[in-house]
């Protein structure tokens, strides 16, 4: 009998394409698979809960497969460790019921994109941080920050390329926390375009320069045009924090 495992899965996406499996570059679902291969002799899919891009890193990325292994569910994680590379963790794993699925079932994705502002830049952290080397003007931001909590079509916050068959998305919760010098953006929504959260973060850098006024992130939602929002910021800023199976982020909106 088949048994359907949920695992929680925390990575380090440097050295990776992405989530998914691809040709041209290794990939976290790909190594999980070589991984359960290596555990139960067996080809097993992984399905992941969100597919976070080249770079993008992961503190609670969760996934599901099925098996007819004997190996304890709970013991996946350990099993998986073992022959996993260092930068990918299973960090918890258990039986769930077979109509789970880690991506259609979720209910909402916590991002966070982190940034550090000042001259020097890191050295440690540099994968984790994006560097940003001029002063920002947080309270603007700040401000610019609540045109995109709702419900709207972010059409102008999607990268090319996407196949999305609505733009349409709810932000829960979105909010800067300045802890100088780092400074952080949450995102807790129902789901993000492609390289949605990163032209957020990036428009909001611009914000923070002066390249956009705080009041025209409105009109930019508005109009949908993408041409109007800021750059895409740099990968290495972003990871997927936790995905939520039931209502408890909302939680974080109070």
């Amino acid at each position: 009998m088949k048994r359907n495992i949920k695992i929680t899965v925390e990575y380090d996406g440097t050295n990776y394409g992405g989530w998914q499996r691809q040709t041209n570059s290794p990939s976290i679902q790909e190594e999980l698979e070589e991984g359960l291969y290596k555990l139960t002799g067996k080809t097993i899919i992984v399905q992941g809960a969100g597919r976070t891009d080249s770079g993008v890193h992961a503190r609670g990325q969760v996934a599901n497969f099925f098996t007819q292994s004997s190996i304890p569910p709970h013991r996946f994680s350990l099993a998986l460790n073992a022959v996993l590379p260092r930068d990918i963790r299973v960090v918890e794993s258990k039986e769930v019921s077979p109509d789970f699925h880690s991506r259609y079932c979720a209910k909402a994705r916590h991002y966070r994109y982190s940034m550090f502002v000042g001259p020097s830049g890191l050295a440690i952290g540099r994968h984790y941080y994006y560097h940003i080397p001029v002063q920002l003007d947080i309270e603007s931001m700040e401000k610019a920050v609540e045109f995109f909590k709702g419900t709207h079509d972010f059409k102008a916050f999607q990268a090319a390329g996407s196949i999305a068959k609505t733009t349409v998305r709810t932000i829960y919760h979105i909010k800067l926390t300045w802890q100088e010098p780092y400074l952080y953006l949450d995102i807790i929504g129902n789901g993000f375009l492609y390289n949605m959260v990163r032209i957020i973060a990036g428009t909001l850098i611009y914000v923070g320069k002066g390249k956009i006024p705080y009041q025209s992130v409105e009109d930019i939602i508005k109009t949908g045009d993408r041409t109007l929002a800021g750059p895409t910021a740099p990968a290495h800023g972003l990871c997927l924090e936790k995905v939520y199976y039931d209502d408890s982020f909302f939680e974080s909106i109070i």
